[in-house]
């Protein structure tokens, strides 16, 4: 090695590489140092930088890319709340209810007191039914019942478990959450956003701390063997940051960075919200804070997503704040204190007020990371320039459409109608108009996999089925688009702008595939395997151990 040369700690060797940099687009050789890209290029750079304790990694022809980076996701909350029985297989009303039978006599059989608990079931499972308590009433046995819906913004609860957690009727919440009541007043047992079905989480079982920390130290290990190296949750308290910090600090830490929002709901007081904006320099290891995420509407489905136009229930007129103009208050102060501001908008209008508020406020953080716009599932057109002239980064869940039908009979698709669903997931539009954009998981809401969300991104279909519908073919992406999407595009929605491409002075996360994922179908592109995935130039995965 020349003596002007730094000696590398790992060098990696006969590789496909895909840098994602486009001053250097290909290599075949990446030299690591102290969690670093020392150096990349071709085999001329093993005899430069190798030292006396160089590790060399001979990757024999498999390809590499940067980490996969989800640009949303829930693994804190997820670990909490995916308890019980997995509803997504469940697709009719009749299933349903069977499976629900046979938990209640499994929980019967161990505790006449325990509860009955699910996740992730389909609004379509009701089959044009009312949410409601007396649909399972019998299945369930009379038990304590808490059943959250896919999207996390709905939830039903049995005659038991409302009276346990003291719902005897309607109440106002600071926020647009609802006790959804029948004509006498009395609740049904949907629970619409989370200021409301919290009240159920509240006074069901839970895991006890030492429980909740492991469980989520193995759903963020399973993260990296998919190749995601790092992810943005989009929920969170102060509890949220001890949490992760504590998982970081101990045993082998986390495996993947996190930049962890904390969630300010209507109502919190400048008082109460004091604290958050005190923690804003608050970091680990590998997570940090410096996010805050606000709500602007709940969701399509039940009529609370907020819409310039009703939609076809006359539904959706209604900010998730009561007072809209104390959102964009909220914006402005926490751009002020140096904070990046993500807003869930999801209808139209909710949209536009987040790009109102942005601009007025300023759309850059302290760290130079634009604000970022959760979801956008229907997008006007009037606010499409907007969002490009503003440079709001859109983070959006392609995967999420794997919930929509054919014929329009899903609820999403309902609720707007025909003209405004075909304005669905305008990923394309956006990455044409030049606005910035992230792609994630919203796990648990979908599946954390993201070759699952970049395959759904390039077919708009469901992967693996070629004869399934395809939703707004104009709108699918390219492969190295959909790659983008969740690595440097990702990475660039996080305000960190060493990670996501591979080239010297960034972070050493890597994923090293099996095959080319640019070159492979996206049909095939959800079974390539990932066979290992590394962090700060150390393997955190392997497919071989």
């Amino acid at each position: 090695m020349p003596n002007n040369l730094k000696s590398a700690d790992t060098v990696i060797v006969n590789a496909r590489v895909h840098t994602l940099d486009a001053r250097q687009p290909s290599v075949s050789t990446i030299a690591i140092a102290n969690g670093r890209i020392l150096a990349s290029g071709g085999n001329h750079l093993l005899g430069e930088h190798r030292g006396p304790r160089t590790r060399v990694h001979d990757a024999k022809g498999q390809t590499i890319t940067p980490g996969l980076i989800d640009g949303h996701i829930h693994p804190i909350q997820g670990s909490e709340i995916t308890v019980g029985v997995d509803f997504g297989p469940v697709s009719t009303f009749a299933g349903f209810l069977a499976v629900l039978r046979t938990e209640a006599l499994r929980v019967l059989s161990e505790d006449s007191k325990g509860w009955v608990r699910g996740w992730n079931l389909d609004y379509g499972v009701f089959e044009g039914r009312r949410i409601s308590a007396d649909l399972i009433e019998e299945s369930v046995y009379g038990l304590p019942t808490y059943i959250l819906l896919f999207d996390l913004h709905t939830a039903l609860a049995s005659k038991e478990a409302l009276g346990l957690s003291g719902i005897t009727g309607g109440r106002r919440f600071c926020d647009n959450s609802e006790i959804v009541v029948d004509d006498a007043g009395n609740p049904t047992g949907e629970l619409r956003e989370a200021t409301a079905y919290d009240l159920v989480g509240a006074v069901a079982p839970a895991l006890s701390a030492a429980q909740a920390v492991e469980r989520a130290r193995e759903l963020i290990s399973c993260l990296s063997r998919t190749g995601i190296t790092s992810g943005t949750i989009m929920d969170g308290d102060l509890a949220s940051l001890d949490f992760i910090d504590e998982i970081d600090s101990t045993g082998s830490g986390l495996p993947v960075r996190l930049v962890s929002a904390l969630e300010h709901r209507p109502g919190l007081t400048a008082e109460e919200a004091r604290p958050y904006v005190l923690s804003r320099d608050r970091r680990g290891r590998r997570w940090r804070g410096g996010l805050v995420k606000l709500f602007l509407d709940g969701v399509i489905d039940t009529g609370t997503g907020w819409l310039y136009e009703p939609d076809t229930l006359g539904g959706g007129l209604r900010s998730f704040w009561p007072d809209p103009a104390e959102y964009a208050a909220t914006v402005k102060q926490y751009g002020d204190a140096g904070f990046q501001i993500a807003t869930h908008a999801i209808g139209d209008r909710a949209i536009g007020a987040a790009i109102d508020a942005y601009v007025s406020a300023g759309v850059r953080s302290r760290r130079g990371a634009p604000h970022r716009i959760e979801h956008l599932e229907c997008l006007a057109d009037r606010d499409l320039a907007r969002l490009s002239t503003a440079g709001i980064t859109a983070s959006m869940q392609p995967l999420h459409m794997q919930w929509r039908k054919p014929d329009g009979s899903d609820s999403w698709s309902s609720r707007l109608g025909t003209e405004r669903s075909k304005r669905a997931w305008r990923i394309r539009d956006v990455i044409d108009s030049g606005a910035p954009v992230a792609l994630g998981s919203d796990w648990p809401v979908a599946q954390y996999d993201a070759r699952i969300g970049m395959a759904w991104a390039r077919l708009r279909r469901i992967p693996g089925q070629t004869d399934a519908p395809v939703f707004e073919s104009s709108q699918r992406l390219t492969a190295l688009e959909a790659l983008k999407g969740f690595s440097v595009w990702a990475a660039e929605a996080q305000g960190d702008y060493d990670q996501g491409t591979i080239r010297p002075g960034n972070k050493a996360d890597l994923a090293i595939w099996a095959d080319d994922p640019l070159l492979v179908s996206a049909d095939d592109l959800i079974d390539l395997p990932i066979e290992s995935t590394w962090v700060d130039g150390e393997s955190v995965f392997s497919r071989q151990e």
